[in-house]
C-alpha cells in the first residue's frame, strides 16, 4: 500500500473511531508529510530503520522561519506521530516498520516561567476596571490563575459552562477528556462583575471589544481569540514591570506551583492540569525541592548536641 493512501485512512481513523480534535489531526497530517516531503511516492514496505535515520538527520538540519534548525523537541513530534501511525498500520495488519523501532530523541527537561505571588498582584492591578474592557481582562486574568486553564480551553468558554454559585465546572481538554475545573471566589467574583456589566446576549463567555470584525452578521460579539488573550497577558506583564516572558501559560505554571509550595500532592496537581502523565507534571519538581527542605528541617528528629556521640550506660 501507498503510504499516502495509509496516512490518509489513519487520519480518517483519528477522526472517527478515536475522536481526536482537528487541531491535532492536522498537526498528526503535518508532521507524517513531512516524511513523503523528504522520501517521495513511497510504499509502506520503503519505512525502514535507515530511511528514518536519514530523515531524521534531513529534520536535525530543517530551518524554520525563526530558526535555523527544528529544536528536538518538534523533531520528536514528527516521531511520535510516525510511531502512533505505525501502531495504527500493525493493527490492521498492514505491512509496515514495528513502532517500537522508533526511538525519540532526548531532550533537556523544559525551563518552568511561573510568577509569584507578588507578581501575581502586580500583573492584577494592571487592567483599567473602570472600563468593560478592563473588568473583562482581570476576569481572564483571575480565571487563568485560579483554574490552571489552557488558553485554548478558556477561549472555548461559554456564559452558562462555569457555576458562579458552586464554583465548579467540566472541561473538555486534550485527548478529548472532561475534568473539573475549580476557581477561586475572586475569579468567580470579577467573572460576575463582568457578566453583570454586559449589555449582550452572545454566547461566548469572553467576547472581542474592537476591530471592525467584532461583531457577525447576526450582531453577535466574536469570541476573544488565543492569540488575543496571550498578547493581553504580555502586555499587561510588562505594563506590570515583570521581566520574565508571561502567557496564559505561564499562569497555569504559577497555579501548578502555588499548589505544590502550599502543600498539594503532585497527583492531585495532575488531576488538576489535566495531565494524562504524571512525568509531564514533574517538570514542577524544582519548585518543591526548597519546599521538602523546609519540611525536612521542620519535622525531621534532631539528636541534641553534646549527645550524640554518648554512650548509654
Amino acid at each position: 500500500m501507498g503510504y499516502e493512501n495509509a496516512v490518509s485512512q489513519f487520519l480518517e481513523y483519528l477522526e472517527l473511531e478515536q475522536n481526536r480534535s482537528q487541531k491535532t489531526i492536522e498537526n498528526y497530517s503535518h508532521y507524517l508529510t513531512r516524511l513523503s516531503d523528504f522520501a517521495g511516492d513511497i510504499k509502506l514496505k520503503d519505512i525502514n530503520e535507515q530511511l528514518i535515520r536519514k530523515w531524521r538527520l534531513w529534520l536535525n538540519r530543517l530551518g524554520t522561519n525563526t530558526s535555523d534548525e527544528l529544536s528536538k523537541t518538534t523533531q520528536n513530534y514528527h516521531l511520535i506521530a510516525l510511531r502512533s501511525f505505525l501502531r495504527f498500520c500493525a493493527k490492521r495488519e498492514l505491512p509496515a516498520l514495528a513502532p517500537d523501532k522508533i526511538e525519540l530523541a532526548r531532550t533537556k527537561r523544559p525551563q518552568v516561567t511561573f510568577l509569584n505571588l507578588e507578581e501575581i498582584e502586580r500583573l492584577f492591578a494592571q487592567p483599567d476596571t473602570t472600563k468593560l474592557t478592563g473588568i473583562r481582562d482581570r476576569a481572564i486574568l483571575e480565571l487563568l490563575f485560579s483554574s490552571g486553564l489552557r488558553v485554548s480551553e478558556l477561549v472555548g468558554l461559554d456564559r452558562d459552562h462555569i457555576n458562579l454559585r458552586r464554583r465548579e465546572f467540566m472541561v473538555r481538554g486534550k485527548g478529548q477528556k472532561d475534568r473539573p475545573i475549580f476557581i477561586s471566589p475572586e475569579a468567580a467574583e470579577w467573572i460576575q462583575r463582568y457578566l453583570d456589566k454586559r449589555q449582550d446576549n452572545t454566547k461566548p463567555l469572553f467576547i472581542r471589544y474592537s476591530g471592525s470584525k467584532k461583531v457577525d452578521l447576526s450582531g453577535n460579539y466574536h469570541r476573544l481569540t488565543a492569540r488575543s488573550m496571550q498578547r493581553m497577558v504580555a502586555r499587561y506583564a510588562l505594563a506590570a514591570g515583570i521581566t520574565k516572558h508571561v502567557s496564559p501559560h505561564t499562569m497555569r505554571h504559577s497555579m501548578a506551583t502555588d499548589l505544590l509550595m502550599n502543600g498539594a500532592d503532585l497527583r492531585s496537581v495532575q488531576a488538576m492540569l489535566g495531565h494524562s502523565n504524571i512525568a509531564t507534571t514533574q517538570i514542577y519538581t524544582h519548585v518543591t525541592d526548597p519546599h521538602l527542605k523546609a519540611v525536612h528541617e521542620k519535622f525531621h528528629r534532631r539528636v541534641p548536641a553534646g549527645t550524640r556521640h554518648r554512650a548509654k550506660k
